[in-house]
């Protein structure tokens, strides 16, 4: 089993989250883990060939995101956790991805270490 490395904030993010949120998606994580994919992922779109997987929970009206990439061999990175406020759609709002791409950067950095 792959273990979970947290990059930048997303740790701190994620326990800000309602606690059946987190246990949700904690779940999730450890589908993940085990090389599957739980039934509240999707790959998200932007990050071609990189393995980056979104798991989406929607709480009392409000949608939860945790991203993560399984694209190295050596553990499953948490990129980001937020609460999605975007009232234009189911899209990820840019500035999100922007974050995601850097921390997905500095996962290959630890990866190449």
């Amino acid at each position: 089993m792959k273990p979970v490395v947290w990059i930048g904030s997303s740790l701190r993010e994620f326990k800000d989250f309602p606690e059946l949120v987190r246990s949700e998606m904690g779940y999730a994580l450890y589908i993940a883990q085990c090389g599957k994919r739980h039934r509240k992922t999707k790959i998200l779109k932007g990050f071609k060939g990189s393995g980056v997987i979104e798991i989406i929970d929607i709480f009392e009206g409000n949608a939860f995101r945790t991203v993560y990439t399984v694209e190295f061999k050596s553990a499953i990175y948490v990129l980001h956790a937020f609460q999605k406020k975007s009232k234009s759609g189911i899209a990820t709002p840019q500035l999100d991805k922007s974050l995601i791409e850097l921390r997905l950067n500095a996962a290959k950095q630890i990866e190449e270490n």
